[in-house]
C-alpha cells in the first residue's frame, strides 16, 4: 500500500474572504499533447518549460516551476501542468502533481488543482514512453484582489518501500503554462470534499454494494448543481473536466474496510461519459454535448486522472436561453470498487475538477 501525501505537511493558508472570493467546478489520453479546451480556441499562452531534471525523494515536495502574474481582482486564468517523470526501482512510487497560486505574501490565494497516480516503476512499458509517467492538472485562477501572484507547480512522491526510492521530473517535457489574457466568466467546478485516506468528508464509491452501480459526478453526488450562463457576447463555449479515480483492494488505506473488493491485481473498468448539456427556458435539456469512454484503473497505479474536453460547441438559438449544465457519468463495468476522489483538505485539493470556457 501506499502512502498519500500528509496533509499536515502542506502549511499554507487560505483566508475564509478568499474562500469565498473563489467560487466551486473529462476525453483524451492522459499523455496526449494538447488536451483540453484551450486546444481549440484562440487564446495565447505562456509556457515555462523545466531546464534541469528535479529529483523527488519520499514524503516530500518538489518546487518545479513557476509564474507571475500581475491581475485585476475578478481576473482569470486558466493555467496546465504537465510533469513527466522516472523512477528509481521497479516498484510503486505515488506522484502527485499540484498548481496552486500564492499572494504577495505568500498565502495560498485560491484553490490548488492536483492529479495523483503511482509510478509503476522504471521498467514500465505501458506508458508513451516506457518507463515515463506525464501527469497533466488544470486550474481556474481567480484573483481575489488586484495584485501579484506567484502560480506554482510542485510534485509529491510517496512510498512504503525501503531504501531511498524517489522519482525524477524530467526536464523539456515538465512545463507549466498559463493564459496571456482574462478568461471572462469562465466557470470551476469541484466535487464534495473526500479526505485521502477517504475517513472524513463524502466521498463516492462506484461498483458492487454496498457502492453505487453509478453515479453523476457534480449533479447527484453532494456537488451544488450550478447552471452557467455563457457570455453574451460568446460565440461558442468549451468545456473540460478531470475525474480523479482510486481503486480499492483489500488493506488499501485510501478506502475504508467495507468498501475493499479483493485481494491487490484486478484493477477496474469504469464507463465514463462528460456531458455539456444547454438547457431550454424549462430547465430541461435542449442540446446535449458529451464525449465517452471505458477507462481501466490499475491496482499498482491505484489512481488515475481522466481527462475529457468537449471544444467550440456553438450555443443553440432555439433553445431560449445560454444555460449550461456540466457533469460525468460514471458506471462500474467490472472489478475492483472505485473510489471518486474528491477534494482533499477540507476542500483545498480538488482532485477532480471541471471548467467551461466563453470563446469570443
Amino acid at each position: 500500500m501506499q502512502r498519500r501525501p500528509r496533509s499536515g505537511r502542506w502549511r499554507t493558508v487560505l483566508t475564509a474572504a478568499l474562500t469565498m472570493a473563489l467560487l466551486p467546478l473529462w476525453a483524451t489520453s492522459a499523455g496526449a499533447a494538447g488536451t483540453g479546451a484551450d486546444s481549440a480556441s484562440a487564446v495565447t499562452k505562456t509556457r515555462v518549460t523545466l531546464a534541469t531534471d528535479s529529483v523527488v525523494h519520499d514524503d516530500t515536495f518538489a518546487h518545479v516551476l513557476q509564474q507571475t502574474l500581475t491581475l485585476a481582482a475578478g481576473e482569470k486564468r486558466h493555467l496546465r501542468a504537465r510533469a513527466e517523470s522516472t523512477n528509481s526501482v521497479t516498484g510503486n512510487v505515488g506522484k502527485t502533481v499540484r498548481i496552486f497560486c500564492n499572494d504577495a505574501s505568500g498565502n495560498l490565494a485560491s484553490v490548488e488543482a492536483a492529479s495523483a497516480r503511482n509510478h509503476e516503476g522504471y521498467d514500465t512499458t505501458s506508458y508513451a514512453t516506457p518507463g515515463r509517467l506525464p501527469l497533466y492538472t488544470d486550474l481556474l485562477f481567480t484573483a481575489p484582489a488586484a495584485g501579484t501572484y506567484t502560480c506554482i507547480l510542485k510534485v509529491n512522491a510517496y512510498t512504503s518501500l525501503s531504501g531511498n526510492p524517489h522519482l525524477t521530473v524530467k526536464a523539456g517535457s515538465t512545463w507549466l503554462e498559463s493564459d496571456d489574457s482574462d478568461r471572462v466568466g469562465a466557470h470551476w467546478w469541484q466535487n464534495p470534499d473526500c479526505a485521502s485516506n477517504a475517513t472524513t468528508g463524502t466521498c463516492t464509491y462506484v461498483g458492487a454494494a454496498p457502492a453505487q452501480p453509478d453515479t453523476w459526478v457534480f449533479y447527484n453526488d453532494g456537488t451544488v448543481r450550478h447552471k452557467w450562463e455563457a457570455h453574451p457576447d460568446a460565440v461558442s463555449v468549451s468545456a473540460q473536466a478531470n475525474l480523479g479515480l482510486t481503486t480499492c483492494y483489500d488493506g488499501t488505506g485510501s478506502c475504508p474496510q467495507n468498501m475493499w473488493s479483493a485481494p491487490k491485481g484486478p484493477g477496474a473498468v469504469v464507463d465514463t461519459r462528460f456531458e455539456l448539456i444547454q438547457l431550454d427556458t424549462t430547465g430541461h435539456a435542449c442540446r446535449t454535448h458529451q464525449h465517452q469512454i471505458s477507462r481501466t484503473v490499475g491496482d499498482n497505479a491505484h489512481h488515475t486522472t481522466g481527462y475529457h474536453a468537449l471544444n467550440n460547441i456553438g450555443i443553440e438559438p432555439s433553445c431560449g436561453t445560454r444555460t449550461f449544465l456540466m457533469r460525468i457519468y460514471v458506471k462500474h463495468v467490472s472489478g475492483q470498487r472505485v473510489k471518486i476522489d474528491g477534494a482533499q483538505r477540507n476542500g483545498l485539493t480538488p482532485l477532480t475538477s471541471g471548467i467551461a470556457f466563453n470563446n469570443f
